[in-house]
């Protein structure tokens, strides 16, 4: 490894300051130069460093369907408090090899395109790099899961859907499928033998066939396989059984959006907008990527503002409540926060996440801060520990896709940051 480098997987790669898409050039220029392009049909909007403009452009590069934010006021997250962004980015901690890393070096270390943290509700900290500013959207990856989990538990809490049934009792055309005997809340908690990859690294793994049918990869001239999410869907067959542990796949997401659409009649941006987006005070309209026949990629398609990511993970943090206004029942917060079977979580081997669980598309710590986590591919993250008062909304473009890469610094930095702010009163101007 060489100065302005950092390596992964066997290989360097240039650091979060080398790797600065606009010192680089992306998408510079009327036109831009031919190497400076990144287009759709070139198939590598997710290679790096490319991907660090591409995250933050996502809308310009594939279909979607709107997030409308509705005509009221954003809510107010308060002015940074600049003296405790100061003590933030001097807060120094040991990474799980033992290093000793300080905060504001390790933006650059996790490719950070932009950071928000909220203490009791209050701004105190927020940087951004790259592409990305305040106003910018950019991909949230897998915590499209958490807003699709939650509102699914939410259906479940109001007796629209029945967690005990099987998947084919709403969607008849699954019965043929891995799903014909999963249940919904096997389903909402990963929990499904299904003969689907997910490994990011191998180019012949499942997810990217899922992809080419979605739409959010190209699938190039030679392409014969399924070309919308449902047809992909109604091809996977079952390997293992259902319900005996937690199995991270995608796929599963989509099943339960397509559930949810089957029983309400309204698709997720929709559901979005008007129960999460309109409800939270939220600055900008997000989006969400669409198949060819219309239908939100549930599972990872979302785009947002960092600052309604934050927006979002404080209504959790408050138990489902806006300016004493309840968005999402109390209940269903609580059983978000309370997570799943740590002993079924244990068995997927991740070793870096010992004594998690998982519940209604969330990721639960159950460490000493209560935290719970909204946790997407290439380091997107949104952190909410209810014990320490704190929301943590991470963009970022890490050249790893797997959390894996950056974990060892994230989750010591995050239960760091937790013990120092926990019992502070952040300062109002």
């Amino acid at each position: 490894m060489t100065a302005g480098t950092l390596h992964f997987d066997g290989c360097d790669y240039p650091d979060g300051h080398a790797s600065d898409p606009n010192a680089l050039g992306w998408m510079q220029g009327s036109p831009p130069p031919a190497d400076k392009l990144v287009r759709f049909e070139d198939d590598d909007t997710l290679s790096f460093p490319k991907i660090r403009w591409s995250l933050s452009h996502t809308r310009e590069t594939v279909p979607t369907a709107a997030v409308w934010r509705g005509q009221g006021p954003a809510r107010d997250l308060g002015a940074v408090d600049a003296a405790t962004q100061a003590d933030i980015d001097t807060l120094q901690f040991n990474d799980m090899h033992g290093g000793r890393r300080l905060w504001a070096d390790t933006l650059a270390d996790t490719y950070t395109d932009g950071i928000v943290i909220l203490h009791k509700g209050r701004r105190v900290y927020e940087q951004y790099r790259g592409a990305l500013k305040p106003h910018v959207l950019h991909s949230c990856f897998s915590v499209t899961k958490s807003y699709a989990g939650t509102l699914c538990a939410k259906l479940v809490h109001e007796g629209a859907l029945d967690e005990r049934k099987l998947i084919p009792y709403y969607l008849p055309e699954m019965a043929g499928t891995a799903y014909a005997d999963a249940s919904l809340r096997e389903v909402m908690d990963m929990q499904i033998g299904v003969a689907y990859s997910e490994a990011y690294s191998d180019p012949s793994a499942e997810i990217w066939e899922f992809a080419r049918a979605g739409g959010f990869r190209s699938r190039g001239p030679e392409y014969t396989g399924p070309t919308t999410l449902y047809a992909f869907l109604q091809s996977l067959k079952k390997e293992g059984a259902h319900g005996e542990a937690f199995a991270y796949k995608t796929v599963n997401t989509e099943v339960m959006t397509w559930v949810m659409k089957r029983v309400t009649g309204q698709g997720l941006a929709d559901m979005v907008s008007e129960q999460i987006w309109q409800r939270i005070g939220a600055e900008e309209d997000g989006y969400i990527t669409v198949d060819s026949i219309g239908v939100p990629f549930g599972g990872g398609g979302m785009s947002a503002s960092l600052r309604d990511l934050a927006r979002f993970g404080e209504m959790m943090r408050c138990q489902g409540a806006v300016g004493g206004t309840q968005v999402i029942p109390e209940a269903v917060v609580a059983d978000c926060n309370r997570g799943g079977d740590p002993a079924k979580f244990a068995k997927a081997g991740y070793n870096l996440l010992p004594g998690y669980s998982y519940r209604n598309m969330w990721w639960v710590t159950h460490n000493e801060h209560n935290a719970y986590e909204a946790r997407g591919i290439h380091g997107q993250r949104l952190y909410i520990a209810p014990k320490a008062e704190l929301v943590v909304a991470r963009f970022a473009s890490h050249p790893i896709a797997y959390s894996a890469a950056n974990d060892p610094i994230t989750i010591p930095g995050l239960l760091a940051l937790g013990r120092m702010l926990q019992g502070r009163a952040p300062s109002i101007p």
